[in-house]
């Protein structure tokens, strides 16, 4: 009976020493993870932290000020590289689509194309006055496919440059370059907004958090919200799978209590008015854009946008007695 005392005392002993060192690790788990957001949130907050670094921002100032609308500061962007500025490519056709487009050639004024690569940079120089060189150490020239590296690079580098430019003051329409602007899209902007963005799918109602979101066309205002949240976005990325990219780490923290904190406005766009192959905009009389979304290739995308765009010519020449017939033949590669 002693002798099974002794080891009952013994293995109580143990069981108390592992509760203790589990405890411990528990805690300096909390500690530790409560250190590194605080210091990540601290960062957001730190406009010297060397955020932005390897952005020659003196540049990138003198083409958003040449692109920019005088009265607001508002610039619209896009990104390009060498896979998608090949002639009769998709750039090409995001032009075109500016210049048949409803009210819409007026704004090639004040687009600015971010390029990722030289080759890119130079045939933007032949097609278009704005062009800002974003030179970079990765090689961002090739086509990049949907979750590869490259590609997940190129989408946080992307944002990284957005959020530079709310920094100096300036309001920007970002859009993918397989978005046709069909219509001048800034009526249909919602004014008391800081953040804007268009959808896979439109819940139907435009504060709704569970709408399913696409970072490819965002309206957004530089002021005292928008900045923190693009420096909290891009340091999110390290809370979540290195597999994620900007959009699956921004459907995450749309729930954060951060966006409150700082009072962010955030509405999602109707896809009556900001469409895609997705969910297609239905009424021609209402479209203002139309994205090659839920398509893999880039030839698959192109193929389609031109078809689109031939829809887009067909409507435009109708008389007004036709115009409630329309209707898209796509998606047909991209469906």
């Amino acid at each position: 009976m002693i002798c099974e005392s002794f080891l009952c005392s013994r293995r109580w002993r143990a069981v108390r020493i592992a509760v203790v060192f589990v405890g411990l690790a528990v805690a300096c788990f909390v500690l530790s993870n409560s250190i590194s957001r605080s210091h990540m949130l601290s960062q957001v907050f730190n406009i010297n932290s060397g955020f932005g670094e390897g952005i020659d921002q003196i540049q990138l100032e003198i083409g958003l000020e040449k692109a920019s609308m005088k009265d607001n500061k508002t610039v619209i962007l896009t990104t390009l590289n060498e896979a998608w500025a090949k002639p009769h490519s998709i750039f090409d056709l995001f032009l075109e689509s500016f210049r048949i487009g409803n009210n819409t050639q007026r704004l090639l004024n004040h687009l600015l194309v971010i390029c990722l690569d030289d080759k890119a940079y130079h045939h933007c120089l032949t097609l278009h006055p704005h062009c800002y060189n974003l030179r970079t150490k990765l090689d961002f020239s090739s086509e990049a496919y949907f979750k590869a590296l490259d590609y997940l690079e190129m989408m946080w580098r992307r944002l990284e440059v957005l959020a530079v430019v709310l920094d100096k003051g300036f309001n920007f329409v970002f859009t993918d370059t397989d978005v046709m602007w069909l219509r001048d899209p800034f009526p249909h902007f919602f004014p008391d907004a800081d953040f804007q963005i268009a959808c896979d799918v439109f819940s139907g109602n435009s504060y709704d958090v569970k709408n399913k979101p696409n970072g490819g066309f965002t309206y957004v205002k530089s002021d005292n919200r928008t900045i923190p949240f693009y420096k909290f976005w891009y340091y999110s990325r390290k809370w979540y799978p290195s597999d994620y990219h900007d959009q699956d780490v921004f459907n995450k923290i749309k729930y954060n209590k951060f966006i409150k904190k700082i009072g962010l406005q955030l509405r999602f766009l109707d896809t009556a008015y900001f469409g895609g192959f997705c969910e297609p905009s239905r009424d021609f009389n209402l479209v203002c854009t139309m994205h090659a979304n839920c398509c893999v290739g880039q030839q698959n995308k192109a193929h389609d946008l031109q078809i689109l765009l031939e829809d887009w010519r067909r409507f435009m020449s109708l008389d007004s007695t036709m115009l409630s017939n329309s209707s898209w033949s796509v998606p047909q590669d991209c469906r």
